[in-house]
């Protein structure tokens, strides 16, 4: 299954590198950067159509794939198993929070730090 989820996103790799070199090719609104590959001549490399269609269509193409192997890679990353406890939500296996050594209230998620010895602490008081 790891083989295929390489598989997966070298191609997703591949399409999005596909997708960046053709949006920078294409031409703009006004400019005619399609002229290169003979947008309006009839004996161009992409026909009589010229560039922008044959373009288009692979940037589509490319842009389909892309989105493809995203939702592959998705599916193969969810990981899922067949017992009752792992099919819980987050929310039901919410980690214990350890109360605040100060005797203050404990903030949910936060790392309590030691305590300091005493000594650290009454060097501390005289300065």
């Amino acid at each position: 299954m790891q083989v295929f989820a390489n598989l997966v996103l070298i191609v997703q790799l591949l399409s999005a590198l596909a997708i960046i070199g053709l949006v920078l090719v294409q031409h703009g609104k006004g400019a005619d950067m399609g002229a290169s590959f003979g947008s309006g001549a009839s004996g161009s490399l992409f026909g009589a159509t010229g560039s922008a269609n044959f373009l288009s269509r692979t940037t589509a193409f490319a842009a389909t794939l892309f989105f493809g192997c995203t939702l592959g890679l998705a599916f193969l990353s969810n990981g899922r198993t067949t017992s009752p406890a792992a099919a819980d939500s987050v929310l039901d296996r919410a980690a214990v929070v350890a109360p605040a050594a100060s005797g203050a209230a404990a903030i949910p998620g936060a790392v309590v730090a030691p305590a300091a010895p005493a000594s650290v602490a009454a060097s501390a008081a005289t300065n």
